[in-house]
């Protein structure tokens, strides 16, 4: 039986404008970083997938990399996307990314031209696309010119690959570089995806969350959840099948560490008094800032996403809460500045 959409798939899902752009994305977006690999057969991806949609959630984030095995996500997303959504492509956001290793040699990986151009057309391959929405430089890298990162970025754009252009995990003073060179070219920085939680504030400390605003840069926030952290599944120790459990995790052992873990067993009670999840609770703290677009969300399987779509029963924030989340998480804040090594995604 062919998928058909519901009818009522934008009736609950709020979208806020990407930035100064005519770009709107739904305030959760769905990224398919760790858990749409070899692992997912095709069946149960569908199952996520469609659920997604059909509650309005009409971006789907990916990047050269995401599996395991890196291409791997994107070839299933292809397969859904080819076989159930085709007719309703024009619906969707879809975006990658390239910056992380993706194969042997100099050319696999950072920001050259050579490697930028490679790995968007082998995205579209295995997605089955003639473009993306949206097509991010994924990491900055130190040793090329920003020049030759943004203008490959530029060129994409304007042949058509990509529809927007936008950077992820860059600090302040790139962030206004990339911006400025891309301007240049005729090409806008649509979008930053950087990491943001309530105890990864690394945006507000360098301000690149305000270089973002003042630019007219719309922000997607990935790991909105510290990798589940904030979700209290660590509370009882690491449980087998978690991230963190898992072999070249990138939980780092800060994530869980014994005051982290109490901070958010103090954030329980907050939940509890609006009726919402820990999950739910981190979401509409990250999503209380005007200057970003939406929450990039992680899921596992239906009941994770059901759980994050709940956020939408109560988006908003009142002063006390704020101050009373702040009171808990501030003495825990963890250093995630991007490095140039990067974040591990």
């Amino acid at each position: 039986m062919t998928y058909q959409a519901a009818n009522n798939r934008y009736e609950t899902m709020p979208f806020r404008q990407c930035g100064k752009w005519g770009l709107k994305l739904p305030v959760i977006s769905l990224g398919l970083w760790q858990n749409f690999g070899e692992s997912r057969d095709y069946t149960s991806a569908f199952e996520i997938l469609s659920h997604a949609f059909d509650a309005g959630i009409t971006h789907f984030d990916l990047a050269n990399n995401y599996g395991p095995p890196p291409g791997s996500s994107e070839e299933l997303f292809g397969q859904v996307l080819g076989r159930e959504f085709a007719p309703y492509r024009d619906e969707m956001i879809i975006s990658s990314k390239a910056g992380y290793n993706m194969w042997p040699g100099p050319y696999g990986e950072f920001g050259s031209r050579k490697y930028l151009m490679a790995s968007c057309d082998q995205s579209l391959k295995r997605l089955g696309l003639d473009y993306v929405d949206i097509f991010y430089s994924h990491r900055f890298d130190p040793k090329t010119p920003l020049e030759e990162t943004m203008g490959a970025l530029a060129d994409i754009v304007q042949s058509g690959k990509a529809l927007y252009a936008g950077i992820s995990s860059y600090p302040e003073d790139k962030t206004r570089e990339a911006n400025a060179i891309l301007n240049a070219m005729g090409v806008p920085c649509t979008i930053h995806q950087p990491s943001y939680s309530m105890v990864n504030r690394w945006i507000e400390e360098d301000k690149t969350i305000d270089a973002c605003a003042e630019l007219g840069m719309g922000i997607i926030a990935f790991s909105p959840l510290t990798q589940g952290v904030l979700a209290g599944k660590y509370s009882k120790g690491i449980a087998a099948g978690t991230r963190a459990h898992s072999e070249g995790s990138s939980v780092l052992p800060s994530h869980i560490s014994p005051q982290l873990i109490e901070a958010v067993e103090q954030l329980r009670p907050i939940a509890k008094a609006r009726n919402q999840s820990l999950v739910q609770l981190a979401l509409s703290w990250v999503l209380r800032r005007s200057e970003v677009t939406s929450a990039l969300i992680g899921v596992r399987n239906l009941e994770q996403l059901k759980d994050n779509i709940g956020v939408l029963n109560n988006l908003g924030l009142d002063e006390s809460e704020i101050v009373a989340i702040e009171k808990i998480t501030k003495p825990v804040l963890m250093d995630m500045h991007p490095k140039p090594s990067g974040w591990l995604r």
